[in-house]
């Protein structure tokens, strides 16, 4: 792995504040009625989506699940056409008609935003399908809920991805509960990347809290996939700090719980490493931190005041 740059570490913390200010913002407009449908924030989970995004090339493929705002954030997409969808605006990624869940950009090789649980993860499969036969050496970064590890459709892809070779790297975002089950009483097995020992695919345990365990771990697998050797699971363990999605007041934990997940803040972690290293002071930080939240408020007023889909798209991007 690369040496982290100077630029490298503010990035990863830009990027980081930045979903997670994005988030608060959102939370705040599902709340005022903005928002509608369903609406799953990624708040505690940064350090997952930026230190994979790390270590990805331009051309690489991503699929994810229906938690996907700060994985198009981390992309590097923009945030107020990310915003515009969020609110069901025509300038969004999906015409406003993919909302909180369905976002997708093509021309970035940003695959979704899925809604069904685990539904992702043969399109991941069959994207790395279409990497290896074009022979393109890129791969495809295909991210999985915990609750997903126990659907069957994902083991078939398993093993299609290990039987062909595929360029395949799987990311299982364990943040310890699938709805509001823990994972604990779902899953048997103490380990959920050991799933796919049984295709013959290796994989490893992640600090999710810990941005630069996620890029190290990340930066490597992504070579494996990447050599031809075929799929890699990374589990990266994390932990939301708010329910499943804002209807769950995510009364089935403790507060204590909480509050322990809380003291490693992901953002802090990098913060403290930071000033720690003098890449930066913490006055400068709290600048960043200012733009970030003006650059948010700004995305929020740019998708209030974009219009809503016309009547005629109702039937534009359906297959008949």
């Amino acid at each position: 792995m690369k040496k982290l740059s100077k630029s490298d570490h503010l990035k990863i913390y830009s990027n980081m504040v930045k979903i997670r200010r994005f988030e608060e913002r959102s939370s705040q407009l599902y709340g005022m009625g903005h928002i509608g449908g369903f609406c799953h924030l990624y708040i505690g989970q940064e350090a997952v989506v930026v230190g994979v995004l790390m270590t990805i090339k331009k051309n690489d493929s991503v699929v994810t699940t229906y938690r996907d705002h700060g994985h198009m954030i981390a992309r590097g997409l923009d945030v107020k056409r990310i915003m515009s969808e969020l609110t069901g605006r025509a300038n969004g990624y999906s015409a406003g008609k993919g909302g909180s869940m369905h976002m997708f950009s093509k021309e970035n090789n940003f695959y979704g935003g899925h809604g069904i649980v685990g539904a992702q993860v043969p399109i991941g499969t069959g994207i790395a399908f279409t990497h290896k036969y074009n022979s393109d050496k890129n791969i495809c970064r295909t991210y999985i809920g915990d609750g997903a590890m126990n659907n069957g459709q994902v083991f078939e892809a398993f093993n299609l991805a290990a039987l062909w070779k595929l360029p395949s790297l799987y990311i299982i975002e364990n943040n310890k509960y699938g709805m509001g089950t823990s994972v604990d009483r779902a899953a048997a097995g103490s380990d959920l990347y050991k799933r796919g020992e049984t295709f013959g695919i290796k994989g490893e345990i992640v600090d999710g809290m810990n941005v630069y365990s996620v890029i190290k771990a990340a930066d490597k697998a992504g070579e494996y996939v990447r050599s031809g050797k075929g799929p890699y699971i990374l589990e990266v363990q994390t932990y939301r700090y708010r329910g499943h999605s804002m209807s769950d007041p995510a009364k089935y934990r403790t507060k204590a719980e909480l509050e322990e997940y809380k003291n490693s803040d992901p953002i802090d972690v990098v913060k403290n490493e930071i000033i720690k290293k003098k890449i930066a002071s913490n006055k400068e930080l709290e600048k960043i931190g200012k733009e970030i939240i003006e650059e948010v408020k700004s995305a929020a007023d740019f998708a209030l005041e974009s219009n809503f889909p016309e009547n005629k798209e109702l039937y534009t991007d359906v297959y008949l």
